[in-house]
């Protein structure tokens, strides 16, 4: 449904590279509608030159930026995430007063897609959240994300169990729509690059059996960060197999996070950084792993597309659905080591016999772009009630 003679102009904030990725198959499904109009508002990560200025990657792609928020990170202590987060809401506001829209779309729950989603309260403008419902218990973003659920108007959970927890916040049923997860939308379209082909993209061989691993900070327990991290890179180094690390996010210590990494890996010559990894490259790892260690939401998701193993480290991501693909362990060097030895062993394979993806069947996209064109932008929608369940 267009409004007047012109199509529906969709905001989207996109504020990391890992949201971008994700958002990958909707930005295609707005395109393919002639009733919806993509304008992008890019911020945070994507504007820093410190965390790669992936902006640039966006301006390749020919996407269209409406707006463009940079958020200053002086650090990334306590203060100074809550101080960004004010810079954000403020920054945002300022976004959406110059840009007309009609829907805005927010995913998941960073603090800065928090301040994207606040900063739109007083413009009485439409909200769209993406992967409410869910429960990382390790971080502080669980707040955001409720936060989140009950300042938007459509909620487009990956679960019916999500689905079900939006509703226990007293949002109605109507407002909530189960549409899997983006990310297995990118993965079933992706074409998954060679072993070569990997190997040149990332400027080093490739070996034939390798970890890939990634670890953020557990914002709910970042006064453990050095004992975390010294007993996963501890039992990385047991493993003894060569390991690809990715960077941590921009939370709180997550520089000091980043810092420890790239120490261990200048001092492992088997071991090796990447700075910007990429959806297509990032797949392709996690097609040719032989295991994942850390404790980053794509091992809950989307590594049982892959069939890759996963060794889920500590408590950031507890309360997520699992799938049998995945051994939780606690931040124990050795823990971790028998978890891996477990993860990599040929008997692990018999996990996959029956295994059924719970996150959806691919076509989050279309089920999330037809929602907004055909939702009536109206009072209904905007003054929401509070539904107890009974």
């Amino acid at each position: 449904m267009k409004i007047g003679d012109r199509p529906r102009q969709v905001g989207v904030v996109t504020v990391a590279r890992s949201d971008y990725g994700i958002y990958r198959p909707l930005l295609e499904a707005i395109d393919a509608r002639p009733e919806l109009e993509l304008k992008l508002i890019v911020a945070g990560m994507h504007l820093r030159a410190e965390d790669g200025l992936f902006v640039e990657q966006i301006e390749a792609d020919r996407r269209p930026i409406a707006a463009r928020v940079p958020i200053a990170l002086n650090g990334d202590r306590a203060l100074d995430i809550a101080c960004a987060t004010g810079e954000a809401v403020a920054g945002f506001a300022q976004a959406l007063a110059a840009v007309e829209l009609d829907w805005l779309i927010v995913l998941g729950d960073r603090y800065e897609m928090f301040a994207a989603a606040l900063a739109a309260l007083p413009f009485n403008l439409p909200l769209g959240h993406i992967h409410g419902g869910e429960l990382t218990i390790g971080a502080f973003d669980d707040a955001l994300r409720h936060a989140m659920t009950k300042l938007a108007h459509l909620h487009f959970v990956s679960t019916a169990s999500y689905g079900q927890r939006v509703r226990q916040m007293g949002e109605a049923a109507e407002r909530v729509i189960n549409c899997g997860a983006l990310s297995v939308d990118c993965v079933t379209r992706e074409t998954i690059i060679s072993r070569e082909q990997l190997a040149n993209e990332l400027g080093f061989a490739l070996p034939e059996r390798f970890l890939l691993a990634t670890f953020h900070p557990t914002t709910r327990a970042t006064a453990q960060l050095d004992q975390q991290l010294t007993a996963l890179i501890g039992a990385l180094s047991d493993a003894d197999l060569p390991v690809i690390f990715t960077a941590p996010n921009a939370d709180t210590a997550g520089r000091d996070a980043r810092q420890a990494i790239e120490v261990a890996c200048r001092a492992n010559p088997a071991w090796h950084f990447v700075e910007n990894m990429g959806t297509r490259r990032y797949f392709a790892a996690m097609n040719y792993a032989a295991a994942m260690v850390g404790n980053s939401s794509s091992g809950i998701v989307e590594a049982g597309l892959f069939r890759l193993p996963v060794v889920n480290v500590g408590i950031r991501q507890q309360g997520r659905l699992r799938h049998a693909g995945i051994i939780d362990v606690a931040d124990d060097r050795q823990a971790i080591v028998e978890a891996i030895e477990q993860a990599t062993s040929a008997a692990f394979a018999e996990r996959w016999r029956d295994f059924q993806h719970p996150y959806g069947d691919g076509h989050a996209a279309q089920r999330i772009a037809e929602a907004l064109v055909s939702t009536a932008i109206d009072d209904k929608l905007l003054q929401k009630a509070f539904c107890d369940l009974t």
